[in-house]
């Protein structure tokens, strides 16, 4: 089988195109045969070796699959053969980015026939994230005001349906014309272009004066410090995603009594994972989540996925189709 292949960390162009062994599950394992993967700006950083968790060399990059369960190892009580599924990781040395992958059972969920693989290859990363961040971390309560930055890109989406069928009111932004009318057609109550120059002097009065319960903050090294001047009294701030340092006024943080919470999903628990996608997969199921696909490319466009998945501008999933 074909997939694409690390073998030193480096720029997007160490990801070669292999031919290797199609792998075999072991017991409380499934072998998955990768219809869609999702691309994630964590494998970009893991790939360039500036992300602090770092793999074994070689190794196949990618945790979203979607596909077809193909064969089952022993003790396997969660699939069967013939099952559309998504994974939300892969078992210990595989990877996603391939026509075939392992996963261990604990890591499959059930893809609903409404949803694409496309868009089950949009779920595991983006709406665990969201999930995560959100009720984990930030212990989001229905009637609170959260404001969304980036929300039209892959978590921004899946944040954005989370709560507001959660009874959050949402605040989102986006960076273009087309960002603004997709957060807008996925629940938002209301959108910010945060290429406006003023954006953020318009949030307090869309909260009579009062701030916002909750930030998912995307990029910190920009947004961090001005978030605090937009909190509600008790508000938090959960850092997702950041590409450098950022100076803040801790008295910011003071007068509001305000929280600072980081984020990743590398920290996520077995039982945090298990209730995170339980929720998930019942939104699949009755329509309240419905990825967004921005765009398909093929396996072999690797390289071109992990740089379009770190641009600006940022619509809906980017996800990779093996042939």
């Amino acid at each position: 089988m074909k997939a694409i292949v690390v073998r030193e960390f480096g720029p997007a162009e160490v990801m070669k195109l292999e031919e290797v062994p199609n792998p075999s599950p072991g017991p409380g394992q499934l072998l998955v045969r990768v219809r869609a993967v999702g691309v994630n700006p964590v494998e970009v950083y893991v790939r360039s070796g500036a992300y602090a968790r770092k793999p074994s060399l070689p190794y196949t990059p990618g945790t979203d699959v979607a596909g077809i369960v193909e064969a089952m190892g022993p003790d396997v009580t969660r699939a069967n053969n013939g099952d559309r599924v998504y994974a939300h990781g892969t078992a210990a040395g595989y990877g996603g980015y391939a026509e075939r992958t392992v996963c261990d059972q604990s890591q499959v969920h059930p893809l609903p026939a409404r949803l694409s693989f496309a868009q089950g290859a949009a779920v595991g990363v983006p709406y665990g994230t969201a999930w995560r961040a959100l009720f984990v971390r930030a212990q989001a309560r229905p009637g609170e005001t959260v404001l969304i930055h980036g929300a039209s890109g892959g978590v921004g989406i899946a944040a954005t349906q989370i709560a507001r069928a959660y009874g959050l009111r949402v605040i989102g932004t986006a960076g273009t014309d087309k960002g603004v009318t997709l957060v807008r057609e996925q629940g938002a109550h209301e959108v910010l272009n945060h290429r406006d120059a003023d954006y953020m002097a318009r949030i307090m009065p869309l909260t009579g004066s009062r701030g916002v319960d909750v930030i998912l903050e995307m990029l910190a090294n920009v947004n961090l410090d001005r978030d605090l001047e937009v909190l509600a009294p008790g508000g938090r701030v959960v850092v997702v995603g950041n590409r450098g340092r950022v100076e803040i006024d801790p008295r910011k943080i003071m007068s509001k009594d305000g929280t600072v919470l980081g984020m990743t999903m590398f920290s996520a628990t077995a039982e945090e994972l298990r209730a995170i996608h339980a929720a998930l997969v019942a939104g699949l199921e009755n329509g309240t989540l419905n990825p967004v696909i921005g765009r398909e490319l093929p396996l072999a466009q690797a390289v071109q996925a992990h740089g379009a998945v770190m641009e600006a501008g940022a619509f809906g999933k980017i996800v990779l189709i093996p042939t």
